[in-house]
């Protein structure tokens, strides 16, 4: 029998971005956040007015990076280091790719779904802050 997934909200992203911000604020830290669907087309952003405006590109491209290749930044890093098997991964497409913690893929039954993007914070902060919204979606 065949489900029917649903898709990403404006609902939801407005409810990431609030938890995000949530969490970033309990940490005294100003962030940019990035909501993105499954085709990567642009559900919600948010720049705090003290956060640092690179913040708002690199939560943008971290997103865009969890999405295309379905997982954390954070679990990416280290494969596109120099001698990490996709060291030339960042450069060789003509994409927006971001290998810094703090853009998560967001699922939903297993499926994906769109993404969440962090910036401003140390890439720590970031992945924490994005984790910490996608609990309150599930909830």
């Amino acid at each position: 029998m065949s489900t029917t997934l649903t898709p990403l909200t404006t609902a939801d992203a407005e409810t990431l971005v609030a938890a995000a911000r949530r969490a970033a604020q309990a940490a005294g830290v100003a962030v940019s956040v990035t909501v993105l669907d499954v085709g990567g087309h642009l559900l919600a952003f948010l720049r705090d007015d003290s956060a640092v405006l690179i913040s708002g590109e690199t939560s943008t491209r971290k997103a865009y990076t969890a999405l295309q290749l379905g997982a954390p930044t954070a679990d990416l890093v280290d494969l596109v280091k120099p001698d990490g098997p996709f060291h030339t991964l960042a450069t060789a497409l003509d994409r927006p790719l971001l290998f810094i913690a703090g853009g998560v893929p967001i699922h939903r039954d297993g499926k994906l779904v769109g993404a969440i993007g962090l910036g401003g914070g140390a890439p720590e902060q970031d992945h924490s802050f994005a984790t910490a919204a996608l609990a309150e979606l599930a909830r």
